[in-house]
């Protein structure tokens, strides 16, 4: 059985998803201001049919919207079409 964990790792202004403790993907971002910009996402090719690029990227703004004031913008093709198709993260987006 796979163990999966999901972090912030705000150092490296990354979110990371491992699989058995090997960093498997990552969401990287910077903070400009009140706004958290989302400028990569990307997951271990061998990897990506589980989604797990979109469970990353659903923590990651569960993780803004329940531990900051920041607005989100979207500036990685994936993380723009995640909430694209998940409208109940539009309200974190900021329009600009």
């Amino acid at each position: 059985m796979t163990s999966t964990s999901i972090s912030n790792d705000v150092r490296q202004n990354r979110y990371t998803i491992s699989l058995d403790d090997q960093v498997a993907g990552f969401a990287d971002y910077r903070l400009e201001g009140h706004r958290i910009v989302f400028t990569r996402t990307e997951v271990d090719p061998a990897k990506r049919q589980g989604g797990l690029a979109g469970r990353l990227v659903e923590f990651a703004l569960d993780d803004v919207r329940t531990s900051s004031d920041l607005t989100v913008v979207p500036q990685c093709s994936f993380v723009a079409h995640f909430i694209d198709q998940h409208p109940d993260y539009q309200e974190l987006v900021d329009r600009g």
